[in-house]
């Protein structure tokens, strides 16, 4: 009988300041990882799912951020981003929920989490309890994984 590889579970957490920079540099962190763990074939999906929810709370909180990657399933991983504002986008907060405003046709923004809920397998927000200082805020999450 071959060997049993038994693959601990594994997460990461990347603390992002608000810098323009901040995304980009999480980005490359997310495709090493997923490297790492022979998972490279969903870094197009994941790197676009992280893309969309960390430009989202750079532009739209003043604070500090953070990426945190999980294995969700053998075949899968969970995205997330934490910032410090314990709003949860329109349309993001349940699935099957009401949609996120659509974009009128000529805005240069507002369909990054429609991506996000185009692209991921699942998907979802909470809010956080406490203040900034002690990690309140809110957390979006979504999922992708190999076919």
């Amino acid at each position: 009988m071959p060997p049993t590889t038994v693959s601990p579970p594994w997460s990461y957490t990347l603390q992002l300041p608000h810098d323009p920079r901040a995304p980009g540099i999480a980005r490359a962190t997310l495709r090493a990882v997923l490297a790492t763990y022979g998972l490279a074939e969903l870094a197009p999906t994941a790197e676009l799912l992280a893309a969309e929810m960390l430009n989202n709370a750079h532009c739209h909180t003043e604070g500090p951020y953070a990426l945190r990657l999980r294995h969700s399933s053998p075949k899968g991983i969970r995205v997330a981003v934490w910032d410090s504002s314990p709003q949860i986008p329109p349309g993001f907060g349940q699935p099957g929920g009401p949609p996120a405003p659509v974009a009128a046709a000529d805005a240069e923004s507002g369909r990054g989490l429609h991506l996000v809920q185009a692209c991921a397998d699942a998907w979802g927000a909470y809010a956080l309890g406490g203040t900034p200082a002690t990690h309140g805020g809110k957390l979006l999450w979504a999922e992708c994984g190999r076919g």
